[in-house]
């Protein structure tokens, strides 16, 4: 791990560790210092800012009310939000913002950041927002060549989400912090050896990337994409992933093609998990709120398996950017000091999108942490120690990472290609990309 990632790790962990100094800052109102954006938006002129986020329906209901509380401070600021499940979101997006036609504030990918930067789609946030209480490394998590184009949200970690409540009822050993990927395969083998036919434990990571690129790291492999924009999937590591898989699927141990490929991130009917398909899948600190308010106390996360060397990382949650074509620049940037800053929007988003990057605002509200938040605290330390220096995508890639591996694992699972075959297809698709 690189030394900046060290810092980031212990930094956040110092942060998320004092609970017992919370009640220490609670009287000062993080909201009483006053930002630049503060001082030079309009409190007459009226505004209307287009705001958009994907995310479960627990982050939506939490950001109506935070827009609401917002308005009622600020009556001349009004909003239009747009909102949906991580599918199909960032192609919508990619469309709008092509057409110089970009909502004001947009919910950003850590992975999409230098595509939309390196566009001159995103404005500079360099200025106007209070990032004080916000760890250096976080906040440089969201510059691109030295500016800074992203606000983070949240402090995250990669991990696994699974049904605890159902694992306990079948009788097999859970999974804990530290597995291996053979554990982790043998964990799906025997919780199906118990299951119904038509349920199955795993999801399907034949064509899901993020599953891959941790794969790879933990075999010592480094990213599929490098940083700066290299083509690196290992041949060897994608024919044994891809393979197991298939092996996996005949066991019934992941679903078929035909209900795998039918799976909504954080959908409370949809997503495979919250309906009850699948027992486990890949998932993110940030995302478990999501899935514990379809099905209170039923979930738990746990660490992504070790190969020869950890799987996970951290990273922030996701960021609010401003598009470079808003007339409302100014008064975007007063909306995001106050939504990272403000002891209110603290209390009405708590962690519906990470744990809080404000330490003063963390500080304040870690003794109202519910028991599913903790949870994501606990993941987030167990990840910190020996995490892997996060990837936020390099410039130019985006398709190639979130849809080209996407089609090709796809036609592995429906059978319409060998493994073999659909590597040949990786390396001539990414030639288009170099």
């Amino acid at each position: 791990m690189n030394k900046r990632m060290k810092q980031w790790g212990m930094l956040s962990m110092t942060a998320l560790m004092a609970v017992s100094m919370a009640a220490c800052g609670s009287n000062n109102k993080a909201s009483d210092t006053k930002s630049g954006a503060a001082a030079g938006a309009s409190d007459n002129k009226p505004v209307k800012l287009r705001i958009v986020w994907w995310g479960s329906q627990a982050r939506h209901d939490a950001t109506l009310k935070a827009l609401d509380a917002y308005t009622k401070k600020h009556p001349n600021v009004t909003f239009e939000p747009e909102f949906s499940g991580f599918d199909g979101y960032a192609d919508k997006l990619a469309t709008q913002a092509a057409a110089k036609n970009a909502p004001d504030i947009i919910q950003m990918d850590p992975a999409w950041l230098a595509e939309y930067a390196g566009r001159n789609q995103l404005a500079d946030l360099s200025k106007g927002i209070n990032t004080g209480d916000v760890d250096k490394s976080l906040v440089d998590s969201g510059k691109y060549k030295d500016k800074l184009y992203a606000i983070p949200l949240g402090n995250n970690a990669t991990g696994m989400v699974f049904n605890k409540n159902a694992v306990d009822k079948l009788g097999v050993t859970p999974p804990a912090n530290g597995w291996t990927w053979d554990q982790y395969f043998q964990f799906g083998k025997d919780a199906k050896a118990k299951l119904e036919k038509d349920k199955y434990v795993l999801m399907d990571a034949t064509s899901d990337y993020t599953v891959y690129s941790a794969y790879q790291i933990s075999q010592g492999k480094g990213y599929p994409i490098t940083v700066d924009g290299k083509f690196n999937i290992d041949k060897d590591t994608y024919l044994a992933f891809v393979k197991k898989y298939s092996e996996l699927r005949k066991d019934g141990v992941v679903p078929p093609p035909d209900i795998a490929t039918t799976d909504k991130e954080s959908d409370a009917k949809l997503d495979l998990m919250n309906n009850g398909t699948v027992l486990m899948k890949r998932s993110f600190a940030a995302l478990f709120p999501g899935y514990d308010g379809v099905k209170p106390g039923a979930y738990t996360l746990v660490t992504q398996p070790k190969g020869t060397q950890s799987s996970g990382w951290l990273k922030p949650s996701m960021f609010w950017s401003v598009s470079a074509d808003s007339k409302y620049i100014e008064e975007s940037k007063k909306f995001i000091d106050w939504f990272i800053n403000d002891q209110e929007a603290a209390d009405i988003l708590t962690t519906t999108r990470g744990v809080p990057v404000s330490s003063k605002v963390l500080d304040y509200l870690t003794p109202k942490l519910t028991a599913a938040d903790k949870l994501q605290v606990d993941l987030i330390k167990s990840v910190a120690p020996d995490a892997q220096p996060f990837n936020p995508g390099a410039k130019g890639w985006s398709n190639y990472t979130s849809k080209d591996f996407k089609d090709i694992g796809e036609k592995i699972m429906f059978g319409k290609i060998t493994p073999e075959a659909a590597y040949d297809e990786l390396v001539k698709k990414a030639k288009d990309y170099q």
